[in-house]
């Protein structure tokens, strides 16, 4: 049996992921949870799964919280994550987390020997280098739990690494896909939010529409398979059924296709090398009457170039990157800038950071919080 910390349960991975296990409570334990400020729902699966640990990073929600879950400990803050992840019975960590907060907890559980099952792609993004050497040096392993990441992960298998000539992210495109780019300006928040094919959180859907989230995954992937950027590809394929694609030497190409379900690439990862029948609905193959790729039009979705210019750059440029567009992305959210101005205001603070080509983890943290004030900045500007 696996003891699994999850880590932002009460988001779109931590909801499927505790909907993945309950099938399989003979495999499975929920060891921890956290969640930020959705009380009423950590609450209720604190009551339901039990576990040891519970973790709030919002303090007055954590006020709210004290008391009402007398069965398990308590803790609060990144120091209260990484507390939780450290935890001898913790086998597993699954990051469900947004944002750069995943990191301080990831790079604990990979220093206490965890698997470390991630979604959270910013931690790779950030400090992919730093992340991936400690996951060496203390043999713990990282899962993917990104979809296309998980399917590059199992393509992967059907060659050796010497004999892959180019790993395809696929991206559907978004809700734009086809809007003209002049019409940008106009777009609102809801407009945005609404995904043609996937159901995800907030911050990963907008990054979806504006292809930021390709820029990421091109960082992620590099770090997660020791890929040279130039053989990283994005293509779009508006049906969302091809997850990733792997081609060979030889001209042989490896498809992942699958329901547009989280669910498939959380169990791969929760119970890998095992496969397990899974619990969900499976996929219909001969529903599917068209697949079509195509290439990314740059110009209309220029966020695609930024992750290649960020890997060319190295040291803290990822970071700075990821600092923008997380920052631009809130005040698009908040209403305070349109959608058009995210790319430009990430690009434009990419642009003026000083790299340091061989940080270390002090480095890229500010690095970080450079990034966000000069986002700021431009933004108040």
């Amino acid at each position: 049996m696996k003891n699994l910390v999850i880590l932002g349960s009460t988001g779109s991975i931590g909801r499927n992921t505790l909907e993945v296990i309950e099938p399989f409570p003979q495999d499975f334990r929920v060891w921890g949870l956290s969640g930020h400020s959705n009380i009423e729902l950590l609450e209720a699966q604190t009551l339901k799964f039990n576990p040891e640990f519970v973790t709030v990073t919002d303090e007055k929600s954590y006020q709210v919280l004290k008391g009402k879950v007398p069965g398990s400990k308590l803790l609060f803050g990144i120091e209260g994550l990484k507390e939780m992840v450290s935890q001898a019975d913790a086998d597993m960590v699954i990051n469900g987390l947004v944002g750069s907060v995943g990191l301080f907890p990831s790079l604990t559980a990979i220093e206490n020997g965890k698997t470390l099952a991630l979604a959270n792609k910013e931690v790779l993004v950030m400090a992919g280098e730093l992340v991936t050497q400690k996951a060496q040096e203390k043999k713990a392993q990282i899962l993917p739990i990104d979809s296309e990441h998980s399917g590059i992960f199992q393509c992967l298998f059907s060659g050796k690494k010497e004999e892959v000539k180019n790993l395809f992210l696929t991206a559907s495109g978004g809700p734009f896909l086809n809007r003209d780019k002049k019409d940008f300006d106009e777009i609102k928040v809801s407009d945005a939010l609404a995904h043609p094919t996937w159901k995800m959180g907030k911050k990963i859907t907008v990054d979806s529409a504006t292809l930021m989230n390709k820029t990421l995954e091109i960082i992620e992937a590099h770090w997660l398979f020791n890929m040279a950027p130039e053989k990283i590809k994005v293509v779009i394929h508006p049906q969302s059924i091809v997850h990733s694609l792997v081609e060979f030497i030889d001209g042989s190409i490896i498809a992942q296709m699958g329901a547009t379900d989280m669910k498939l690439p959380i169990q791969y990862a929760l119970f890998y090398p095992e496969r397990k029948v899974a619990s969900s609905n499976g996929f219909n193959l001969s529903s599917v009457k068209t697949l079509t790729f195509q290439e990314p039009d740059t110009e209309k979705f220029p966020a695609v170039k930024l992750g290649y210019q960020a890997l060319k750059l190295k040291g803290t440029a990822p970071a700075v990157l990821n600092a923008a567009n997380e920052v631009a992305v809130n005040c698009f959210l908040e209403e305070k800038i349109p959608f058009s101005r995210i790319c430009p205001i990430v690009e434009e603070v990419l642009s003026s950071h000083s790299v340091i080509s061989a940080p270390s983890l002090d480095d890229i943290l500010k690095a970080d919080l450079w990034g966000r004030e000069k986002t700021l900045t431009l933004i108040k500007n």
